[in-house]
């Protein structure tokens, strides 16, 4: 009975030990950071908000808009900062993410990444970012959103 407990208890450890590796925080690109120098080639329009729940009994936050590439190369990849104010307009949540473009609506919504349908310049495409937290001082306003990385040729 004792070495199965001590089994028991190493397996557990183990589990524990190298599960919990390598889920470190994603790195938090300061509100100062400069935008990418393609950044007004790519404008940013008919931005939308949404809410659903999800089965853990909490809310996902959806944003959706539609970005354009008015410039003359064509962009594999975006990265956006997205800044969600609190009533004083101070930041209360500060994120970053891979811009997701719509891939599908029916019979629900997917998304996929940027390289996998380049924007090729005068090319336009409907996105979608999630968040599956939003801070509670949210003054529920539109985020702000910056384009902080293109990767582009």
């Amino acid at each position: 009975m004792v070495i199965a407990a001590a089994i028991a208890l190493a397996v557990a450890s183990c589990l524990f030990l190298f599960l919990g590796r390598g889920k470190t925080a994603p790195p938090v690109t300061p509100i100062s950071a400069p935008v990418d120098s393609y950044a007004p080639n790519l404008p940013i329009t008919n931005l939308s908000m949404s809410e659903s729940s999800n089965l853990a009994g909490g809310k996902v936050t959806y944003l959706d808009g539609h970005i354009a590439n008015r410039g003359n190369r064509t962009v594999n990849a975006i990265s956006v900062q997205v800044l969600f104010r609190n009533y004083a307009h101070e930041v209360a949540q500060n994120e970053t993410q891979p811009l997701m473009l719509i891939r599908t609506r029916d019979p629900y919504i997917d998304v996929e990444p940027v390289s996998a349908a380049p924007l090729k310049p005068g090319d336009g495409q409907n996105f979608r970012l999630i968040f599956d937290t939003v801070a509670d001082s949210w003054d529920g306003a539109y985020p702000e959103i910056r384009i902080i990385h293109v990767d582009s040729r």
